[in-house]
């Protein structure tokens, strides 16, 4: 059982890998300042893709659902997540971003009924000052509305995430992640034709090449690993795994870019990886729900 878990939790650390690929592939094969349409390529395609695949569409109470999952999993979440990119240095923004977790346990407590305990607050403020150590540069200035939006892009999908536990989906895996990444790219695509206009007339191989990746692993694969880890691991766990995106954009800056790696960057990186594994070793205590409030999930329906 403990190797099973173990593999569940490396095959989620994917996703946040693979996010930590994003920054290479945006700077180095796609149009410049085209976030919102790299954004909408991202989610769009890949939803239509994973929809073509299942054959399936939401039932009932899914339709809403799938709508406000999508909006705080992928919707909201990036169009905030580029606001505070945009109007803060990426370390800013990374490390703001990087109070998710916490927020994560804090409400997992509220609606899930899990245990908060002083190790998992310690992990979540190790983790934020390890990705500070990493990515945060002394000259670094403020904004108001980059915070906010950073602020808000950590806890919408905050939300996200645990909404994502409490209402276990009776479809298979696939389909749901699907009708999300289709109702996240519905609402990201008015937003980038209004702030960015239509999409460039002429597009290079390179930028085939890197929307291409971003649909197909950035989205599809990586976005079905995730719910895959939140199906089966307490949504606090999983949320730390997200620390392995700023380690993994910054480790590739360095081998493939030839940027700078200071002595400080090391020691944060290895804060990081101290403060995800220290929350992965620590078990989860659930408090039975309330029977009116507790999900159902049917037997046989998961996949």
């Amino acid at each position: 059982m403990l190797s099973n878990r173990w593999t569940v939790v490396l095959l989620t650390a994917l996703t946040p890998a693979i996010w930590g690929t994003t920054y290479l592939v945006t700077t180095e094969m796609l149009p410049p300042d085209r976030p919102l349409l790299a954004a909408l390529i991202r989610a769009l395609p890949a939803g239509i893709l994973l929809l073509a695949i299942t054959r399936r569409l939401p039932q009932g109470i899914w339709w809403w659902r799938a709508l406000v999952l999508g909006a705080l999993n992928i919707g909201v979440f990036l169009a905030l997540l580029f606001v505070g990119a945009y109007r803060l240095p990426g370390g800013v923004a990374a490390t703001v971003g990087a109070i998710q977790p916490l927020l994560v346990a804090l409400l997992s407590a509220g609606l899930l009924h899990e245990r908060l305990t002083p190790r998992t607050v310690v992990a979540a403020v190790a983790g934020v000052a390890g990705v500070g150590l990493l990515v945060l540069r002394a000259d670094a200035r403020l904004d108001a509305v980059g915070v906010a939006a950073a602020l808000g892009g950590a806890a919408v999908m905050a939300v996200g995430v645990v909404l994502s536990k409490r209402w276990p989906s009776p479809a298979p895996l696939l389909a749901t992640t699907g009708w999300q990444l289709v109702a996240g790219g519905l609402l990201l695509l008015p937003v980038a034709l209004v702030v960015e206009g239509p999409p460039p007339a002429t597009l290079t191989t390179a930028n085939l090449a890197g929307y291409a990746y971003l649909t197909i692993i950035g989205a599809s694969l990586a976005y079905a690993l995730w719910f895959r880890g939140l199906r089966i691991l307490s949504a606090t766990k999983v949320t730390f795994l997200g620390l392995l995106s700023p380690v993994v954009a910054t480790a590739l800056g360095w081998a493939v870019l030839g940027q700078r790696l200071t002595a400080a960057q090391a020691l944060g990186a290895l804060i990081v990886l101290g403060a995800l594994v220290a929350a992965q070793l620590q078990p989860t205590r659930t408090r039975p729900l309330p029977e009116a409030a507790a999900p159902r999930v049917l037997i046989g329906k998961e996949s």
